[in-house]
Order: structure tokens, then C-alpha cells, then sequence
């Protein structure tokens, strides 16, 4: 086994994250999530884009980990995995072991 395709290494995971994040929209929801969770018609109307536009691009950061959900009636808003953030301070930025993203304007 290459030391790269060890159980350890990450780079796989990490990869998967930033592939998500490499977008600029994508981008644009990690900091608007950052006050606090969302529904897809919040960040529709905050971000002036289409709903099934900001639902595909939740469902890539659904899909990767990136975001959560929460369902509150017929509602259903995302939130930025706590896991990443749970090192960072005031939520500033996101950890997620292999590296950390700056979110600060």
C-alpha cells in the first residue's frame, strides 16, 4: 500500500469537499448559511437566483457532506455541518482536517 492510499490519508475526503466548494454560488451559500440555517426560498430570494438552481446546488453540498438538514413542518432548511466548524472561531471559516477554508469577506 503507497503511504497516499493509507487508511489515514485523507485526500479523497478532503478532494470530495473542495470539489463541492469550487464554485462561486456554492461559495455564496457557505457564508449565507453561516448566520444561520436557511430554506431553499431564503437563499433564493437572498442569492436572486432561481430556486431549482440554489436546490441543485444545495444538493451537491448535501451529497458531499457539506450541509444539513433540518425539517421544521413542510419546511426544510439547511445548515453548514457543525462538524466543520466546530474549531473555528465564530464560525469564520470551515476546518476540515486536511484543510481550512477562509470565510471571512
Amino acid at each position: 500500500m503507497a503511504k497516499s492510499d493509507s487508511p489515514t490519508d485523507h485526500s479523497v475526503e478532503c478532494a470530495n469537499y473542495l470539489k463541492a466548494l469550487a464554485d462561486p454560488i456554492r461559495l455564496q451559500i457557505v457564508r449565507a448559511l453561516q448566520s444561520g440555517p436557511m430554506s431553499v426560498s431564503d437563499l433564493s430570494m437572498l442569492l436572486d437566483m432561481e430556486m431549482a438552481n440554489v436546490s441543485h446546488h444545495l444538493r451537491v453540498m448535501y451529497h458531499a457532506d457539506l450541509v444539513g438538514t433540518e425539517r421544521d413542518g413542510k419546511f426544510i432548511y439547511y445548515h453548514l455541518n457543525k462538524e466543520f466548524l466546530k474549531n473555528s472561531a465564530a464560525a469564520k471559516s470551515l476546518d476540515f482536517g486536511c484543510c481550512k477554508i477562509d470565510l471571512r469577506s
